[in-house]
């Protein structure tokens, strides 16, 4: 009783100090009468009394900014010392009423949330923490360093997936664009301007930028995988490749590599993907991993490829996957692998014939003539083929795809035959009629 007296009287005698300093005007000694009755607080470890004069000191009248920010500094930094995690979570609370609607200490707030929905998530609270992360919008911050916000939104969309909330965690990763990844950081501090010395030091647990690129694309992998949109998540592995620090170790590029291999021959056929295919062709760290680039020859070849030779061959490196970077290709990769390989048989026959039976076609493609039949649709449906099917007769038509300026100039060239038709016709009705006039006249 006699410390708790003795606490309540030297706060009692700082309170009346930090009023004098402030009605005074006095930004020191203010900040000063403040941080002392904070610290008195944490070395009588009278944390429900150091939760209660936060409060206090932040809401008496004309209160200065500086020193709610020193309070809020200075408590901050006995968040880890709390004897047990209530206590923890008392204080974080405490301090992020404190910090709500100041922008004056809206960095500490958001460091006060993410410390908050760690603990969240560390307690099994998915739910809970992805809520409490989600109050705080980190892009309209202007003093916050650009990694520190980068960092923050990523671990909101973290959190989204991990709680399965798929469209929320894709309009947060819309709040990075890729280009900033790419940004000249030593361009950045080569300018001393004005706003430049507003702008905080991000904290040393943040990661560097490129490391956080890294976090980025492998998230954006994660989302993508719920889609199975495999075109994206080749292209976020191929950012991944391209970092300087995964490039320069075969080690980390290998399984890398051999991920964008899989993902190309499984994403459907269209020019981005035959872009990206002829690209990693090119690359020279693909001798290293020759199935691979067999497998990659294969696809580009304009020839039919037998499925249960190429999943005999392959089966093995498919089932390796499962071991490296990244894990397994999906629950549905060897039927989609399965899929490709057969629409990339039917593009390769439209190629080499204009009219063909479907028995032969379902020969060449080992299938059905149901399952051959199903596969050109699907195909004509997605505008991936242009064809037609006879089917009293058996058999297939395919045309070639033309565009605009081709269908423009057909057109333009049956008008042209139409006219001259027209013409003769009207020639030898005027001939004939000649012809008429003078017998009669004879």
């Amino acid at each position: 009783m006699e410390g708790s007296s003795g606490l309540d009287a030297a706060i009692e005698s700082l309170l009346n100090t930090e009023k004098q300093c402030r009605l005074a005007g006095d930004v020191a000694g203010t900040r000063k009468a403040a941080v002392d009755i904070v610290e008195l607080c944490f070395k009588d470890a009278a944390w429900k009394t150091l939760n209660d004069q936060i409060v206090v000191l932040s809401k008496r009248r004309g209160q200065l900014k500086q020193a709610i920010t020193a309070v809020v500094q200075k408590a901050m930094e006995y968040i880890d010392v709390t004897p047990d995690v209530e206590t923890r979570i008392e204080l974080i609370k405490t301090l992020s009423s404190v910090a709500a609607g100041k922008i004056y200490v809206e960095i500490e707030r958001a460091r006060l949330i993410k410390r908050l929905a760690k603990i969240k998530e560390e307690q099994g609270k998915i739910d809970e923490a992805a809520e409490i992360m989600q109050e705080v919008a980190v892009e309209t911050f202007g003093s916050m360093a650009k990694t520190e916000k980068l960092a923050f939104i990523l671990e909101q969309v973290r959190l989204c997936l991990d709680r399965q909330d798929y469209v929320r965690a894709q309009i947060l990763s819309r709040k990075i664009s890729p280009r900033v990844f790419d940004a000249d950081t030593s361009k950045d501090k080569k300018k001393p301007k004005e706003g430049d010395n507003m702008v905080q030091e991000a904290p040393a647990d943040v990661p560097s930028l490129l490391e956080l690129k890294r976090i980025y694309y492998e998230l954006m992998i994660r989302y993508y995988s719920h889609n199975n949109d495999y075109l994206e998540i080749c292209r976020c592995y191929k950012s991944i490749y391209e970092i300087p620090s995964i490039k320069e170790d075969p080690a980390k590029w290998t399984p890398i590599l051999r991920k964008i291999c899989w993902f190309l021959v499984l994403a459907p056929h269209d020019p981005m993907q035959s872009s990206l295919l002829n690209a990693t062709l090119e690359d020279k760290n693909l001798s290293e991993i020759p199935n691979f680039r067999l497998l990659l020859k294969q696809v580009v070849t304009m020839e039919v490829i037998q499925w249960t030779k190429l999943w005999e061959f392959f089966k093995d490196e498919y089932e390796n996957e499962k071991n490296l970077l990244g894990g397994a290709l999906g629950t549905k990769a060897a039927e989609d692998l399965k899929l490709r390989i057969i629409e990339h048989n039917i593009l390769v026959v439209s190629k080499y014939y204009s009219r063909i039976t479907l028995k032969r076609l379902a020969d060449l493609l080992c299938l059905s003539l149901q399952e051959a039949e199903k596969h050109i649709s699907d195909m004509v449906n997605s505008k991936a083929l242009i064809a037609k099917i006879d089917r009293p007769m058996g058999i297939v038509s395919f045309r070639t795809a033309q565009d605009s300026n081709g269908v423009l100039n057909s057109w333009a060239s049956n008008l042209e035959k139409l006219l001259d038709l027209v013409e003769k016709s009207c020639h030898q009705i005027h001939k004939e009629t000649m012809i008429h006039k003078a017998v009669l006249k004879a």
